[in-house]
């Protein structure tokens, strides 16, 4: 079974929201930290987990991330992480796979299922091993308790329910320890 770990340097977790529900915002996490581990190669059936560092919000603008991190959203004092525990890794065909898990945001566990695309295996210039992947789906805010939708003056909704998920993840296979007989 080898071990993988997210490589920072190289991974991006990024939302999108509509505002107004006429334009979409887009914010990212900055920190972040995950791991598989797989049998195989092509990961079919890997085992993954994920955690984000609900602090390191950034949508590019300091009085809209406090509030997001204020308890109208996500209460980072209370919940400071979002987490990600897969159920299951499946190959669906070709480069794309489904994955299944248990998402948590601000203390609410619920099913979640993303799409990936396996972009495959290459070394880097010291040799190591990594693995491509991107990652995308959707989820709806108020299911984990993001109720926050201040109507606008026309009547209209301030946010849109659905944030979209776009995640670049690039993991680094971890040497596998030996023992001496």
């Amino acid at each position: 079974m080898a071990k993988w770990i997210i490589d920072p340097a190289h991974s991006e977790v990024q939302f999108k929201v509509k505002h107004l529900v006429i334009s979409t915002v887009t914010g990212s996490f900055n920190k972040f930290e995950g791991s598989a581990e797989s049998a195989t190669d092509d990961f079919d059936g890997a085992s993954i987990n994920f955690s984000i560092d609900v602090d390191s919000i950034d949508t590019n603008q300091p009085q809209r991330d406090g509030h997001l991190k204020a308890a109208d959203f996500f209460d980072v004092a209370a919940f400071p992480h979002i987490t990600f525990a897969s159920t299951s890794f499946t190959k669906k065909s070709g480069s794309d796979y489904s994955l299944k898990g248990n998402l948590t945001i601000k203390g609410v566990t619920k099913p979640a299922e993303l799409a990936v695309e396996f972009g495959g295996l290459g070394k880097d210039m010291q040799g190591n091993v990594k693995a491509g992947f991107d990652i995308s789906g959707v989820v709806n805010r108020r299911e984990f308790g993001m109720v926050f939708n201040a109507p606008t003056d026309t009547g209209g909704l301030m946010l849109g329910e659905d944030i979209k998920l776009v995640i670049s993840v690039q993991l680094a296979k971890q040497a596998t320890a030996t023992t001496a007989a």
